[in-house]
């Protein structure tokens, strides 16, 4: 084989530069991407010129696993379906937010418990990249539910939001005789004093805006919701329970955030109780759950220096799991069980999103009217 020598090499380079190009079509121009959105330049926290505008702020306080392809949470049904596509980086909380800059809904995932979400509702509130001055909250989860009032899928307008660690407690082993529970209110002598407990203004119990919850229910009562073998299955040992016996519904009913998981009978017994003396005999205890406090009192200080409105919030829960177990069963075990996965899982996060969709629907629908004056 011979080897051309260098010269030649460069001579053919030369003459190859030296050759006309031949033309070649003109590529179509890229579309210019959107404009980002001022407040996704401005840093978390920081003074923004542009904020968001939020309509609705849709408060989920945990999700299984991903936000999206496996097992649904409370978050994946409202991320998927409202389109909440935009991911804004949210680090001074437990989870990003996700937002649909057409509908200008916001979703928040808070984190469990009452330290969580009151962290998460004050942080989203003082975070300049938002405006949320006319913003809803639609606070949408899963909960217990007494059997005394529904099935699990059952899907209840809270009142009043009651909470149920702001106490004192003596261990059941400890207490006097003629006590029924050893948790009483601060403030009194015990669980039989019946004296009006400290100012009900301390974080112990929040009214939801009653035109606006009875606007939302008046709207969702007349939904038929699916039931299923699971639920079917669940509620039939719940023989004595009419009401839980019977397939799921949209209704009223006051819940109970506590940060202790707790069941059973007397628990259950107890959390009536709780909301009776805290609601002034106006509340019903229909659903336990551990966030809906926080995100009150977070509000609540939020509306005080005009970030956001308490008067726009809603409370929504579904119910996953019985509060207590069927007849001929200990709490302990059906709790254990109950730990392995609930029944009312699948029905309670569809449901909770069909219900709330339903509000979220007729808010941004009519925002016009909405925008200035609650419903």
């Amino acid at each position: 084989m011979r080897i051309p020598s260098l010269a030649t090499l460069v001579a053919g380079a030369m003459l190859s530069l030296a050759a006309p190009v031949p033309a070649t079509p003109a590529l179509a121009a890229d579309p210019a991407p959107a404009p980002t959105p001022a407040a996704l330049v401005c840093a978390p926290g920081a003074p923004c010129a542009q904020p968001l505008p939020v309509r609705v702020v849709v408060v989920s306080l945990f999700e299984i696993g991903k936000d999206e392809g496996d097992v649904a949470g409370e978050f994946q049904l409202w991320k998927a379906r409202r389109g909440l596509t935009q991911r804004i980086p949210f680090p001074q909380s437990f989870h990003d937010l996700y937002y649909n800059p057409e509908t200008q809904v916001l979703g928040m995932v808070t984190g469990i418990g009452t330290a969580r979400s009151t962290a998460a509702t004050m942080a989203l509130g003082l975070d300049p990249r938002f405006d949320l001055s006319q913003a809803y909250w639609l606070v949408a989860g899963i909960a217990g539910i007494d059997p005394e009032d529904a099935t699990i899928g059952s899907v209840a307008w809270a009142r009043y939001v009651v909470d149920g660690d702001l106490s004192h407690e003596i261990d059941a082993r400890e207490i006097p005789a003629d006590w029924k529970t050893g948790y009483f209110p601060r403030g009194t002598q015990g669980p039989n004093d019946t004296r009006t407990p400290l100012d009900p203004a301390g974080g112990e119990v929040f009214a939801v805006n009653p035109a606006l919850e009875r606007w939302a229910y008046d709207l969702t009562k007349g939904i038929a919701l699916p039931d299923s073998p699971a639920i079917v299955a669940e509620r039939a040992k719940f023989t004595g329970y009419p009401r839980a016996q019977e397939p799921p519904v949209v209704l009223e009913g006051d819940t109970l955030s506590a940060m202790t998981f707790w069941h059973g009978e007397k628990l259950t017994g107890w959390a009536n109780d709780w909301v009776r003396r805290w609601s002034g005999g106006k509340g019903e205890f229909v659903t336990s759950a551990m966030e809906d406090t926080g995100v009150m009192q977070a509000m609540t200080y939020l509306d005080r220096i005009g970030r956001a409105d308490r008067d726009r919030v809603l409370v929504l829960r579904a119910g996953s799991n019985f509060t207590m177990p069927p007849p001929g069963v200990d709490a302990a075990t059906y709790l254990l069980r109950e730990n392995e996965g609930y029944a009312g899982l699948e029905a309670a996060v569809e449901n909770l999103y069909t219900v709330g969709s339903k509000v979220v629907d007729a808010l941004l629908g009519d925002w016009n009217r909405y925008k200035d004056a609650t419903p």
